[in-house]
């Protein structure tokens, strides 16, 4: 079993930056085999991939929407990932997930995230 429990988010003006942070508690997390993803979702809408991280290569996906303002990375030690997030929209406002499975690469598919994290709110305003 493992937990993820997420820390920062919040309100930001157009513009602005914030970030988010997601710890990985468990004994199962295999450094080798797993990778953490972020996930968001805007009130009336499915939920949506953002970036993911590939533990072991550090291999790095985007979704379109979030190349070039945001970048995730990781700290092997903590076993923490962070989403640093710049440039912020309106249209960025949701509740954000992090995640984490069994996968090498770093998929944008959420079938194969099998933990998540409690979700924290970011609000973006124009």
């Amino acid at each position: 079993q493992l937990q993820l429990v997420q820390s920062g988010g919040g309100s930001v003006q157009v513009g602005g930056s914030l970030s988010l942070n997601c710890e990985v508690f468990g004994r199962t997390f295999n450094r080798y085999r797993n990778t953490v993803g972020w996930f968001r979702q805007a009130p009336g809408k499915e939920r949506e991939f953002v970036a993911a991280i590939a533990w072991y290569s550090g291999t790095t996906t985007y979704a379109d929407s979030a190349k070039g303002r945001f970048t995730i990375s990781r700290d092997n030690a903590k076993l923490t990932t962070d989403l640093q997030m710049n440039s912020l929209k309106p249209e960025d406002t949701a509740i954000y997930f992090c995640a984490t499975g069994r996968s090498v690469i770093s998929t944008m598919n959420d079938s194969e995230y099998d933990y998540w994290g409690q979700g924290t709110q970011v609000t973006v305003s124009s």
